[in-house]
């Protein structure tokens, strides 16, 4: 490399240019990555629609994840129906290559007081995989789609 290009590579370098997630230019480094304080709750969260199909079954799933991890941490949400003792409250789990589903009953009935589901992706976007009760689960087969 020559010393002209010496010089202009560290003139580059020495002249960064720092973005915040907001897409504002800031002066510094520790600006651009730092805590941001104006950074709402719909930044670290987000919600997605599936729906769980085994034969007559359907379970209508509302999630709530954390869009900034891979795999997505499900942080939330409810199934809301198809399932006896409706809502159950969604626990925790995630959602990416492969989905897993918590969840405790929040509604009335003599069900079971857990439901776990797992799955894998396959395309069109839905996971093909198995969900039991109260501690199980690969007890019924399902296919769970993404909704629009």
């Amino acid at each position: 490399m020559t010393t002209q290009a010496q010089k202009k590579q560290r003139q580059q370098r020495s002249e960064h240019r720092f973005i915040n997630p907001q897409g504002a230019e800031v002066k510094s480094r520790d600006e651009a990555f730092g805590p941001q304080a104006d950074v709402s709750d719909k930044a670290v969260q987000t919600t997605a629609k599936l729906e769980l199909h085994n034969g007559a079954v359907s379970f209508g799933i509302e999630v709530t994840y954390n869009p900034n991890t891979y795999p997505h941490v499900i942080t939330g949400g409810h199934i809301t129906s198809g399932i006896c003792g409706a809502p159950w409250d969604i626990t925790g789990g995630f959602l990416g290559e492969q989905i897993r589903l918590d969840a405790k009953r929040s509604g009335q009935g003599s069900c079971a007081n857990t439901i776990t589901i797992v799955g894998e992706y396959q395309n069109p976007p839905a996971y093909r995989g198995t969900y039991g009760f109260d501690g199980a689960s690969s007890s019924f087969k399902h296919t769970t789609k993404f909704e629009c």
